[in-house]
């Protein structure tokens, strides 16, 4: 007789993935909830029912597919990012440091009053005042949404995250060096990550461009040679140690700089950019335990609350200034909510120092699955009320 636990994990993943795909396409057609909502309440159900079916490991295949999928997501991000934009109108960018500064203050001071240690709540603070790049996208893409309050939404999103991601590798960097005290060399070992990062998104985003142009196949190669790039990056970022998420951003964005279309066909990557955009988003809860998720739902539910209010107020004080109305200032800190998937990823990257931080992070675990469920759907609903979507008369 074959052992039921054997086959169980070799199929614990592809059952995952089918069921949750099967779940989101109900589930929208229904209800017109975000599919990536469904994927997340899905992939956490199953992985509290089959933990053994759904464990993954640091060098799992399963991770090693969830960082490329989010590099996928990610890329698509930064070509969607506009610098030249920002330029024009600095005060998007300004409302974007204020206001990932503010969150960051706020959820600190927070949990440092509850007893959570400084670098603990630190870290915490850090992570809060990131928004997830892979909600927001699939949640524009899937509304085909734009207009004024989407576009500042993509650009504030990836502001935050990436100065999320600095605070966050410096924390990391002075949890790892505490024993020598040294905050400067955190922070110059964090910097020199972030920036190699950087370097390399940015020769990619030279080479792939250079090289379609040179074959002469952008129309008909462009979405194969760019995720290709993508899986590259991915693996050399892994390789050297340096960060897969600014690595990738920085590919897209300076892939839109070489004037390379991207057309709308290829968006998210096709039939596969799709099946490993369910993987991830499976992937994103299946870290996550019941038990943590009740001993942090108390404070928890009061940094989401304030996290919401300050990333909400901060946008919104700079609306005019910035050439929008007080209503659609409000309503793009609204659609700011995502974190999950961004999160789960960064933490998963701190096993690999050998920084595990479950119990400290209980309440993160919680917000975490807050976020994956609810924070499309305040998204989603923030850019109807936007007038920004074609279906709204539908809803």
């Amino acid at each position: 007789m074959p052992d039921i636990q054997v086959i169980l994990a070799d199929l614990g993943w592809p059952l995952a993935i089918a069921v949750a795909w099967l779940s989101g396409e109900f589930a929208h057609r229904w209800t017109r909830l975000p599919r990536i909502s469904v994927y997340g309440l899905v992939g956490f159900l199953l992985a509290q029912a089959f933990p053994d079916a759904l464990s993954s490991g640091a060098s799992s295949n399963v991770t090693i597919l969830a960082n490329m999928a989010f590099g996928l997501i990610l890329f698509e991000f930064g070509y969607r990012i506009n610098l030249h934009w920002l330029r024009i109108n600095p005060w998007i960018a300004v409302s974007g440091l204020v206001e990932s500064a503010a969150t960051f203050g706020v959820v600190y001071l927070i949990s440092h009053l509850t007893g959570m240690p400084p670098l603990t709540s630190l870290l915490l603070a850090s992570l809060a005042m990131s928004t997830s790049p892979a909600g927001v996208l699939r949640v524009i893409n899937e509304e085909d949404s734009s207009g004024q309050v989407t576009e500042r939404v993509l650009h504030l999103v990836a502001i935050n995250s990436v100065v999320a991601l600095f605070v966050f590798k410096v924390v990391v960097g002075f949890w790892v060096f505490q024993t020598s005290g040294s905050l400067t060399q955190a922070v110059s070992h964090s910097g020199i990550e972030l920036l190699v990062s950087a370097a390399m998104g940015v020769v990619m985003g030279f080479i792939v461009p250079a090289l379609l142009r040179r074959l002469g196949a952008l129309a008909q190669d462009g979405t194969m040679a760019f995720a290709l790039g993508v899986i590259l990056l991915v693996a050399a970022s892994r390789a050297f140690d340096v960060s897969p998420v600014l690595a990738t951003l920085t590919f897209g964005l300076a892939a839109r700089h070489k004037r390379v279309a991207f057309s709308r066909t290829e968006r998210n990557f096709g039939g596969i950019g799709e099946l490993l955009t369910v993987l991830l988003f499976v992937f994103a809860v299946s870290t996550l335990e019941w038990e943590r998720v009740v001993d942090g739902a108390g404070l928890a539910a009061v940094l989401l609350l304030a996290r919401f209010v300050v990333k909400t107020f901060s946008v919104a004080a700079f609306a005019h200034v910035g050439g929008i109305s007080w209503r659609k200032g409000l309503l793009t800190g609204i659609a700011l909510s995502p974190m999950s998937v961004f999160v789960t990823l960064l933490l998963e990257q701190t096993k690999y120092m050998g920084i595990v931080l479950v119990d400290e992070l209980a309440a993160l675990t919680a917000m975490t699955l807050l976020l994956e469920v609810i924070g499309p759907v305040i998204t989603q609903r923030a850019l109807i009320w936007a007038n920004e979507t074609p279906a709204k008369e539908e809803r």
